[in-house]
């Protein structure tokens, strides 16, 4: 729930963006736009500034200490034998491959409307009705995952709401009309929600939260790439074929793809963990290997012995 509740903060700031961006556009030029919201987005840095962890002071200690290289720094920082656990491994794919279609229709989506013979205020309008619907879509997805008969199957949840964004992006191009494009936005900013929602929430089910900063920075630095590639991949085909409909229905299948593949993958985790705890991270490991049951002796006589104080030796007195 806080999870959900502290990410619905961006919707917010998204449902005036898009009339934003086309007042700007329409008064400044793109080229001034940019300069405004580059200096709006520059307030991010002061506040990402802010936000560190809150450590108490340790004391200094004198003496030669052993010298770091760069490789053990970024050791310290990022967990490499996360690339060994099966859940980690299965999220990672799942999630390069939809995000290869994540972003691209929502990008398109403006143009796509004002290719319909929309104007242009109206289709900027879409992504504000997209984002109020993803505003309340976070905290009741949060709501959700948090209840007793979803959480312990929160990651089948979360296959659910990929494939069903797929599912809003194979049928966008079947839309006819303003009106079918609000419908769309309505429904994808339902699944935008929800993947958002449980994005991390996920990834912290799986590794822990002992592992769960370096798994972040892992899952990030690689999903840069898809994230970075999907949308001029998307405004590839729309200028090969001069029309949206192929980008939408690429999108959809890669989402899709991803959302089966976690739905079969993590059915098969969720087997191998009942069966062993392979995947269990190092701390409740340790944790489980700490509680064993007292090492009964093999001769009945011994054991009852040690378990009966009375029949224990009276400790020695004191010598005086």
């Amino acid at each position: 729930v806080a999870n959900g509740l502290a990410m619905a903060g961006s919707p917010v700031f998204l449902c005036t963006l898009a009339p934003l961006n086309q007042f700007l556009f329409d008064r400044f030029g793109w080229r001034n736009s940019f300069f405004i919201l580059g200096a709006v987005l520059l307030n991010c840095c002061v506040a990402g500034s802010l936000m560190r962890p809150l450590r108490p002071d340790q004391p200094r200690v004198e003496g030669r200490q052993e010298k770091r290289t760069c490789m053990d720094n970024v050791g310290k920082l990022l967990d490499f034998s996360l690339f060994k656990h099966r859940g980690f491994v299965i999220y990672l794919v799942g999630n390069v491959l939809m995000f290869f279609g994540f972003f691209a229709p929502i990008v398109f989506l403006a143009p796509y409307a004002k290719h319909q013979g929309v104007d242009e205020y109206s289709s900027a309008f879409l992504l504000s009705i997209l984002a109020m619907v993803d505003m309340f879509a976070r905290p009741g997805t949060g709501l959700l995952a948090n209840t007793k008969w979803m959480r312990p199957r929160v990651q089948y949840l979360f296959s659910f709401a990929i494939s069903y964004s797929g599912i809003c992006h194979l049928l966008c191009p079947l839309a006819s009309g303003y009106g079918g494009l609000v419908v769309y936005a309505i429904f994808v900013g339902i699944a935008f929600g929800m993947v958002c929602a449980l994005l991390f929430e996920c990834l912290m089910d799986l590794v822990g939260p002992e592992r769960f900063s370096s798994a972040v920075g892992l899952v990030t630095i690689i999903e840069c790439c898809p994230v970075l590639l999907g949308p001029p991949i998307g405004g590839t085909l729309v200028d090969v074929f001069g029309e949206y409909r192929y980008m939408y229905f690429l999108c959809g299948a890669m989402m899709l793809a991803a959302g089966l593949f976690l739905f079969a993958m993590n059915g098969y985790n969720y087997r191998r963990r009942r069966e062993g705890p392979e995947d269990v991270p190092a701390p409740i490991l340790r944790h489980r290997h700490t509680h064993r049951k007292p090492v009964e002796s093999a001769t009945p006589a011994l054991g009852a012995l040690r378990r009966d104080p009375c029949t224990r030796s009276p400790a020695p007195r004191p010598l005086h």
